[in-house]
């Protein structure tokens, strides 16, 4: 069980991704508010102008983004490919909502959902595909590795 451990941790994280992806396949309409309000009222300085004059006056892209890259994300990490890369993107994607969403959250044990993403995309950069992947076939191209 040992050394199939990350395998099925890569692919825990990846199904997290997908749930929070499929929440956005019907549209992304919910999160304008979401967007507005938690640029409002994020204290963190720089961070905070960026979000109230650039991303929420153009919430679609960036929501599109989120969505587009969480479902990268997920599918990359459930067939085990290009995996540290997948796992680079779910944790810059986790830091987005840990330095956004979180702020949003008022309740400080939820809150700490946000940041655990963090640290569990950060363990799958680290602990790299596991034996079960897709990327181990050897006719995989070295990029999807």
């Amino acid at each position: 069980m040992q050394e199939v451990w990350p395998s099925l941790f890569r692919i825990v994280v990846g199904l997290y991704w997908l749930y929070f992806a499929s929440q956005k396949w019907q549209g992304v309409g919910w999160m304008k508010p979401l967007i507005e309000s938690t640029g409002r009222i994020n204290p963190i300085p720089g961070l905070h102008e960026l979000l109230v004059s650039v991303v929420a006056p153009n919430w679609l892209p960036f929501a599109l983004a989120q969505a587009a890259g969480e479902t990268l994300a997920a599918v990359l990490l459930i067939l085990g490919l290009a995996t540290r890369w997948a796992g680079v993107l779910g944790f810059l994607l986790a830091a987005n909502l840990a330095l956004t969403v979180a702020f949003g959250v008022s309740d400080d044990g939820f809150r700490w959902l946000y940041y655990l993403a963090v640290l569990v995309n950060a363990q799958v950069i680290v602990s790299g595909p596991g034996p079960i992947a897709l990327g181990r076939i050897g006719w995989v191209p070295a990029w999807l590795r």
